[in-house]
């Protein structure tokens, strides 16, 4: 190297991740080739229908506001982030991001010795199935979630909590 300098790039963490949500909230037109465009259409989006990009602090806004004894699933976050943003739909695939990033940035908030963390083992994948995304997999998310009582059944990475519907913020 002829005396040039390396240059080093500070990682960012999760929390500086959850917070830079750029040019966030945007709408767009849906389009079937979207990222999440399968799961939109799914839910029944059609072509020209609005969808939201959400900026990651919303997104764990919303996760904060889930109380002890109730779940909330990725659909519903979106359904709270398009209406709040005047949209027929949310990117669940961005929205699905943050939500990871969230839990990281808890678990961040945790080491460093903080009390207040977002309470992300109460958010859920559709049909109750846990997050294997979250810090320590779905045996980390288990043990959150029967510590708070709900109980959970399944094998392996396919675990969900028992009668989920009931425990739904609405």
């Amino acid at each position: 190297m002829n005396g040039d300098r390396l240059m080093t790039y500070k990682k960012k963490s999760w929390e500086e991740k959850l917070r830079s949500g750029k040019n966030m909230p945007k709408t767009l037109e849906f389009d079937p080739k979207f990222p999440c465009g399968k799961a939109l259409q799914k839910m029944g989006a059609k072509p020209g229908d609005s969808v939201v990009l959400a900026p990651g602090t919303e997104v764990d806004e919303l996760m904060r506001k889930v109380p002890k004894g109730k779940l909330m699933t990725i659909n519903g976050i979106c359904e709270k982030l398009a209406e709040r943003h005047g949209a027929k739909y949310c990117c669940t695939l961005t929205t699905g991001i943050f939500i990871m990033t969230a839990a990281h940035a808890a678990e961040e908030a945790r080491a460093r010795g903080e009390h207040s963390i977002t309470p992300y083992w109460r958010t859920i994948k559709e049909g109750g199935l846990l997050n294997d995304k979250y810090p320590g997999g779905v045996e980390a998310h288990q043990r959150a979630l029967e510590a708070e009582g709900f109980r959970i059944r399944g094998k392996g990475k396919k675990l969900s909590v028992e009668n989920f519907a009931k425990y739904l913020m609405l």
